[in-house]
């Protein structure tokens, strides 16, 4: 199945968002929304969704190191439930234990100053959690 995917770096006050290309290749940093409470992101994501075609979302899940759950997992995991709830496409999990540091990384290789990074660091995790699932799914065609 074609069509984009939403990637989302879901956190307390900022929310990344990253989309695919429409073939699923590449994963592209897209936007950082403020977390304004549930309503509206839920707005905002399902605009996204209808302006850009968007099948899948893919949530980035914040296991601890070890795999277990920690706050911001379980918090995390309940926006992952209620999303299924109120979407009418798919939307799964993707652990994204190093995409934050990975969107660092990534920042800094594209010689982009702390301020700067600081602005587009949740969409760049997002980008990393929609690259590593995409990687992923491709593993297993």
């Amino acid at each position: 199945m074609m069509g984009r995917i939403m990637a989302i770096d879901y956190g307390s006050k900022r929310v990344g968002i990253a989309m695919s290309d429409p073939l699923r290749i590449f994963a592209k940093p897209h936007s950082v929304v403020p977390n304004r409470g549930f309503d509206s992101l839920l707005s905002r994501i399902k605009a996204l969704c209808r302006d850009h075609d968007v099948n899948l979302v893919v949530i980035g899940m914040p296991y601890a190191i070890d795999g277990s759950y920690t706050p911001k997992t379980t918090e995390t995991a309940a926006f992952l439930k209620s999303m299924q709830e109120q979407l009418d496409i798919e939307v799964i999990e993707c652990d994204e234990r190093y995409s934050s540091a990975e969107a660092e990384t990534e920042l800094k290789r594209m010689g982009k100053s702390w301020q700067e990074a600081r602005q587009m660091v949740d969409a760049m995790a997002a980008a990393m959690i929609l690259k590593n699932y995409l990687e992923r799914s491709n593993e297993d065609q």
